[in-house]
């Protein structure tokens, strides 16, 4: 066995023959449709088989328009969009207008106790290209049974809850916090973004034309 000094020993993990250099992350992800959003995100769009949070304080901001293009894009695929629980009824008529084939649309109707559940069972289910799921109330363990089950079943999920819980940790890959502008276009807080340096460090703003 042969003992090298401190000096020696530091000349070489300072050579560069014998560190491999890590390729970077490659992110899967849905083109959002949005060119400023696609932009930011480091896969060019929503992350695939991750959960996704969309935080807002009012209805109607664009938080729903934000996913028309991926949507249509899946069911346009022949893949499943799931609505959990929605506050309101989807308008089917809306729904086609933005280019989704109500064939591969689904809505379930739950409470406030079987919500993250159903969403849950879809999302594990792997026949799923997307689940949209309402909560007001979540703690971390049901975020984090939602993100590992958008992993098992390779499926797109997205998570509407009020802004207030833009302070609450949580596990999902993506957080983003709109605001309406007042106009036709909301402005997009990225909370949270996994693979994105600049996003990790703080919130990052940008404004999509959604209505």
């Amino acid at each position: 066995m042969q003992t090298a000094t401190a000096g020696a020993l530091d000349a070489v993990l300072k050579h560069p023959g014998i560190w491999r250099r890590a390729a970077p992350l490659r992110q899967r992800a849905l083109p959002s449709g949005f060119a400023a959003l696609d932009d930011a995100l480091p896969g060019g769009g929503w992350p695939c088989g991750a959960l996704s949070e969309i935080l807002f304080e009012f209805d109607g901001v664009g938080e729903l328009s934000l996913l028309m293009p991926a949507l249509a894009e899946l069911t346009q695929r022949r893949q499943r969009v799931v609505f959990v629980a929605p506050p309101y009824i989807p308008y089917a008529p809306a729904l086609a207008d933005c280019g989704l084939d109500l064939r591969y649309v689904v809505q379930i109707d739950a409470d406030a106790s079987k919500g993250a559940w159903s969403a849950e069972q879809c999302l594990r289910s792997g026949s799923c290209g997307a689940v949209l799921s309402w909560l007001d109330q979540a703690d971390y363990t049901q975020l984090r049974r939602l993100q590992l089950a958008a992993e098992s079943g390779d499926a797109l999920a997205f998570l509407f809850r009020p802004a207030r819980a833009a302070s609450k940790p949580s596990p999902a890959a993506l957080r983003l916090q709109l605001h309406s502008d007042g106009a036709e276009q909301c402005e997009i807080d990225i909370l949270k973004c996994r693979g994105n340096l600049d996003a990790q460090r703080g919130s990052t703003r940008l404004r999509c034309r959604t209505r």
